[in-house]
């Protein structure tokens, strides 16, 4: 693989070279590989159509992850972040103990390998917020909660140059990934001022389904908001905000 500079770049093909742009830039490579169908039917290729079959179910499963908490993914992610959440999936997949290469599945894996994800790499939870909380997930009634004791903003949330408020958010999302469907509900504070002052006491609760029996992702994350004229704006829209997984459970 190259790297195409110059003023000038190109995209298609060229004899044998192929160019393309892609998020790392303008790249050329030269054409060939080995032909579809003999990956499709050839015994000497089983593993590769395994590995094959594998990575769809993976890539199948981030995407529905990422459809379920939309409303509060697409204020806090990273370029990257399809790709890196189906590898951790994947992961997940090759964890299957149940079910035969290439079969394996995501909800017979260890699911809860996608604990502490990040969604956006830019501005990880982790190193963002530093308020003590708990968080806890109720199969029975399906409650996912979030506790959060009394803390001072600019102390215990990093938030970037600019900022002046923020809003604590958190969702939880019931997976259904042989049927590619879910149900997802969300709660989230005010927005607060990003200041010396204590804050209150913070509560969220988000619901799934009760008695739910399939796989449960429970997210959280910190939005960050300028105010200009009185009005409220996602700070550098919202590359620095954070979001990521604290609870992924399965019966």
């Amino acid at each position: 693989m190259a790297k195409q500079t110059g003023i000038i770049k190109l995209k298609g093909t060229i004899g044998d070279i192929s160019f393309y742009k892609t998020t790392d830039g303008h790249l050329a490579r030269a054409k060939g590989g080995i032909d579809a169908q003999r990956i499709k039917n050839d015994p000497a290729f089983q593993r590769t159509r395994e590995n094959g079959s594998e990575f769809g179910t993976a890539g199948k499963g981030g995407k529905l992850l990422r459809n379920a908490i939309r409303i509060l993914l697409q204020k806090a992610k990273d370029r990257r972040v399809s790709s890196r959440l189906t590898t951790a999936i994947l992961k997940v997949v090759k964890t299957d103990t149940t079910n035969a290469r290439g079969l394996r599945t995501i909800q017979d894996g260890i699911f809860n390998q996608l604990l502490n994800f990040e969604f956006n790499i830019n501005g990880k939870l982790g190193a963002t917020m530093f308020a003590a909380f708990t968080n806890a997930f109720d199969r029975a009634t399906g409650e996912a909660t979030v506790n959060i004791p009394v803390f001072t903003p600019t102390t215990h949330i990093a938030g970037p140059s600019g900022t002046t408020h923020f809003k604590i958010v958190t969702g939880v999302a019931e997976l259904d990934f042989e049927n590619e469907t879910f149900a997802f509900d969300n709660d989230e504070t005010a927005i607060l001022p990003y200041d010396g002052n204590d804050t209150a006491i913070i509560d969220l609760t988000a619901s799934a389904p009760a008695n739910s029996v399939l796989p449960i992702v429970q997210v959280l994350g910190v939005e960050f908001y300028q105010e200009v004229n009185g009005e409220m704006y996602p700070l550098k829209n919202g590359s620095y905000n954070a979001l990521a997984i604290k609870v992924a459970d399965k019966v």
